[in-house]
């Protein structure tokens, strides 16, 4: 029988996630990621075999996990307004106000393997997705609901970098507030 483990996965994908939003794929060494996840190098090489790509690709999925319990109430809300206004706090409280960086805007940037910017493409797939079924579901049709959805998705990591730029996230707040107004009105 193996040890147990001793860092729980999602708290071992939230470890690793800082690093990468902070550094950015090719600037997180496999030094300050182990470090970050308070592992030996050698534990973290046996929980992902497959190195650096691995472990982003894990952070990807528990991003994705999150970012499905963010967007609930967009997709469950009867209201299609309330259920996107409910989701923008959550997102709000995600991101610290706006001065956190996202890791998807982050991680798969310079050098990244195309399979974890493929990755990381899903899941920014998947909330666009979600808002533009809010926007359809608020009476918007297909082609609006779906510009909609992605001029908010830019307005909203616009304000993400804007925040980590100038230490301001007053223009994410915005674009969180005008969210119910981007994707129906």
């Amino acid at each position: 029988m193996g040890r147990p483990r001793l860092v729980r996965d999602d708290e071992l994908y939230d470890r690793l996630a800082e690093v990468f939003r902070t550094a950015g794929y090719e600037g997180a060494s496999l030094g300050a990621l182990a470090e970050a996840a308070q592992l030996r190098r050698a534990s973290l090489y046996h929980r992902f075999p497959d190195g650096k790509a691995e472990m982003a690709e894990a952070v990807l999925d528990r991003v994705q996990r999150l970012f499905d319990e963010l967007l609930e109430p967009m997709r469950t809300d009867p209201d299609a307004r309330a259920g996107i206004a409910r989701s923008a706090e959550r997102i709000g409280e995600f991101y610290g106000g706006g001065v956190l960086s996202c890791v998807l805007d982050t991680l798969p940037l310079n050098g990244a393997p195309e399979g974890v910017r493929r990755r990381a493409a899903r899941v920014a797939e998947m909330w666009i997705s979600t808002m533009a079924d809010a926007a359809r579901r608020g009476g918007r049709r297909e082609a609006e609901a779906r510009t909609a959805a992605e001029d908010a998705f830019a307005s909203i990591e616009g304000g993400l970098v804007y925040g980590r730029l100038f230490d301001d996230g007053a223009p994410f707040q915005r674009a969180l507030t005008r969210l119910p107004e981007l994707l129906l009105d």
